[in-house]
């Protein structure tokens, strides 16, 4: 109970409070509203209830009734005892002779502890997602939703629903002092009920979602869902445990990016959920071997065509597919299965969306103020202020929840480069400098390193991933040697050349050799990815297939000979969906892949040529083990730019442990062509992308082939292959294969 504010004796003092509640700007409801000794030993009870006719004190079997204290909707009871906020229901009686009876939420405590606001404010709490937003629990033994939300700018802010008719007189939130917090402990809501904020603020009456909101309504609709995030029951103890001591740098990681709203579609083109996508995802990624998926956003958003990348419900999961439970039960379900599920996060901008972030309590709170960094001109998006301690601290936050609360095993940070630079997409006169004169954007760096020290500090053996297209040095290097602290950096300059290089038609290719070569200049200055990404693949770039030149059959022998390439080359894999069976069509987010294309013979052995990819980079220790250490790679010879051949050997930790990989860029077969090598005897030909398993020619050197003592370039042995026509072929010391029993995967040509 309150300590005494005796209106009843002044009026005047009384009626003025009472105008700020009905004006939505009044800042501490509590010293009206509710229960307050009366200084006799009993009780005052005020209660604010808008067109209500009658109302009532219940306590016990006891009904008291309430008098209109003042126009407006302001009751009053005196009761002779002293009450509890347990104690005591009001009851409220409308037209129509509708009633509602509630415990009264201004006799409860204040929900946020001092220590909390002091953490908040100077943007040090970590667990703030336990804090903020609309939290299930029991207080003084009755059961409701505690809510709270930062707005340092509103005159007022209330908390609508159903259950009070979205009428944002009904329920003032307390304002926290000179933390911005508003809070509210709500009795009687429960898990399901759609709730909003309502704030008064110098730019009108603006309808809010929670910034921390674990739910939200299905698009269109846009109210959160009090929603409790705690009961579902994990299974994947083992997985986390192993995880925490995983060494992913030196693990094979072979990465299957996914849309999971196009992915695959029910027969009448709908969303496969949550539940239905863990089991037919899942076992589509085991049985074609890859480690980890990625999945596009699948934090809440308004629009589908963004594919998720303009975020609004930064601890929300997509209503779409199903419920934070459907969602988790898809990550176990994964674990369970031996695979890794990593998340896209965009902490680099946000929509404008009104119910969203932006302009969230009047002003530019979120974003920045000043227009010259507060929106993205690419894509029409708002930046954040990393600047600004608690804005920092959101982020931070989302960032642990997803891995505290989904067991989400790594992040790939969105846009990387959009955040390192001020001058971003601008021009001259479009950017303000940072202190120094420079175009680096200190505080988002600064947020960039904290952010990578705290994943990597709590989760062990999760990966972050960074999606930067610049020369911006040491991004996956730790924060302590001066890096930005990521544990993995997307390759998009490989990309980039390797994509262009493949569109050549064949017979120009020797004139654009470097673009296959130049990436092995700069492979170690970074853990990279190779990736081969959704964004290739889109907005008229199309499909990987149709990028390919030649007749139908060249296509699908350049694609394999793509895929071999990538494999082979230092560093972790990715490929987006649909890559992996020859989508002919660009990807459509708003469609399933084409799966009826396995129909055909061509497209099932690619697909039967990326799991055996997959199985070679998992089972050779050569193709992971060093992919970020130079010693894991030496060339054999890179100068045949003529033939369009290459030839390298990846080494495993073990230096005796090495595959040898020759690649012929050309349709035309490279017979009798001489390799060196570093050691004589057989050699063991583990894999031929133009195997007739793969829907090649079958040529090849029937399965092994014998290096001799005949020194040649700078090597003490070599061998004279058969190179087939757009063809990878893998080789291996037969005393190094006999000792895992390995065998061929090409027919004995004819």
């Amino acid at each position: 109970m309150h300590q005494a504010i005796r209106y009843s004796q002044d009026m005047q003092a009384l009626k003025e409070h009472f105008s700020r509640i009905l004006e939505g700007r009044d800042h501490n409801p509590f010293e009206l509203l509710g229960a307050h000794p009366d200084g006799a030993g009993g009780t005052v009870v005020r209660a604010y209830l808008p067109d209500a006719l009658e109302a009532f004190v219940v306590s016990g079997k006891k009904s008291i009734p309430m008098n209109l204290a003042l126009d407006g909707g302001l009751f009053e009871a005196k009761v002779k005892a002293k009450l509890e906020c347990s104690a005591y229901r009001i009851k409220a009686i409308y037209a129509d002779k509708v009633e509602h009876e509630t415990y009264d939420p201004y006799s409860f405590p204040p929900v946020l502890s001092d220590f909390d606001l002091h953490l908040i404010s100077e943007g040090t709490h970590y667990n703030k997602f336990e804090r903020l937003g609309a939290h299930l629990r029991e207080e003084s033994g009755v059961s409701g939703v505690s809510l709270a939300v930062w707005a340092p700018n509103a005159h007022g802010v209330s908390v609508v629903g159903d259950f009070n008719f979205w009428d944002g007189r009904r329920h003032p939130m307390r304002s926290r002092g000179s933390s911005g917090v508003w809070e509210l402990f709500m009795p009687g809501l429960k898990e399901g009920d759609l709730y909003k904020f309502e704030l008064r603020t110098d730019a009108g009456v603006l309808l809010k979602a929670d910034p921390y909101g674990f739910f939200s309504e299905l698009r269109p609709m846009t109210a959160s869902v009090i929603w409790d995030m705690d009961k579902y029951q994990w299974k994947d103890g083992k997985w986390m445990e192993e995880r925490a001591s995983k060494d992913w740098h030196s693990s094979a990681i072979s990465t299957y990016e996914v849309h999971l709203g196009s992915w695959m579609r029910t027969p009448e083109g709908g969303f496969l959920t949550f539940r239905e996508l863990a089991h037919k995802l899942a076992d589509y990624v085991k049985r074609l071997g890859y480690t980890h998926i990625q999945v596009l956003p699948v934090q809440e958003h308004p629009y589908d065509a963004s594919w998720g990348y303009q975020v609004l419900g930064y601890f929300a999961v997509t209503s779409r597919f199903g419920t934070p439970e459907d969602f988790m039960y898809f990550v176990d379900h994964c674990h369970k299965n031996g695979i890794g599920v990593l998340m896209d996060w965009v902490p680099a901008h946000f929509p404008k969306d009104a119910h969203g972030i932006a302009h969230f309590d009047g002003t530019f709170l979120y974003e920045h103020e000043h227009p010259h960094m507060r929106e993205h001109m690419d894509w029409g998006t708002l930046i954040f202020n990393y600047g600004r301690n608690e804005v920092v601290n959101f982020l931070l936050n989302s960032a642990l929840f997803w891995l505290k609360k989904y067991h989400i095993d790594g992040l790939r940070v969105d846009a990387v480069a959009s955040m390192l630079y001020l001058d971003y997409s601008r021009e001259e006169g479009q950017w303000i400098p940072n202190k120094f004169g420079g175009n680096e954007n200190i505080e988002a760096i600064e947020f960039i390193k904290r952010f990578n020290e705290l994943c990597h500090r709590d989760y062990p053996g999760v990966l972050t991933i960074a999606e930067e297209s610049t020369a911006w040095p040491m991004v996956s290097r730790p924060t302590y040697t001066g890096g930005l602290g990521f544990s993995l950096k997307w390759n998009m300059g490989w990309m980039h050349d390797i994509l262009e290089y493949f569109t050549k038609e064949p017979v120009f290719r020797k004139y654009h050799h470097h673009l296959l070569t130049f990436g092995l200049i700069y492979a170690f200055h970074e853990n990279f990815v190779l990736v081969l990404s959704h964004d290739e693949v889109v907005h008229g770039k199309r499909s990987l297939l149709d990028k390919m030149p030649g007749d139908i059959w060249q296509k699908f022998a350049n694609l394999r000979l793509l895929y071999g390439y990538m494999y082979a080359h230092p560093g972790k894999k990715m490929i987006f969906m649909g890559g992996d069976i020859g989508q002919f069509d660009e990807w459509d987010s708003a469609t399933s892949i084409q799966w009826g294309l396995l129909e055909h013979n061509s497209h099932q052995k690619l697909q039967d040529y990326v799991a055996s990819l997959n199985r070679l980079v998992t089972n050779e220790p050569a193709l992971h083990e060093l992919d970020f250490d130079p010693a894991g790679f030496e060339w054999i010879d890179f100068s045949d730019a003529d033939s369009c051949v290459v030839s390298f050997m990846r080494r495993a930790r073990n230096p005796e442990d090495f595959l040898v990989f020759v690649f012929n860029f050309t349709p035309v077969p490279r017979i009798d062509y001489r390799v060196g090598v570093p050691s004589g005897g057989a050699y063991l030909e583990v894999m031929n992308s133009d195997s007739s398993s793969f829907w090649g020619s079958n040529m090849g050197n029937s399965g092994e082939v014998q290096a001799d003592d005949i020194p040649f370039n700078q090597w003490p042995c070599s061998m004279n292959l058969t190179i087939p026509p757009l063809g990878m072929i893998v080789l291996k010391p037969s005393r190094q294969a006999q000792k895992k029993g390995e065998r061929s995967r090409i027919r004995p040509s004819m």
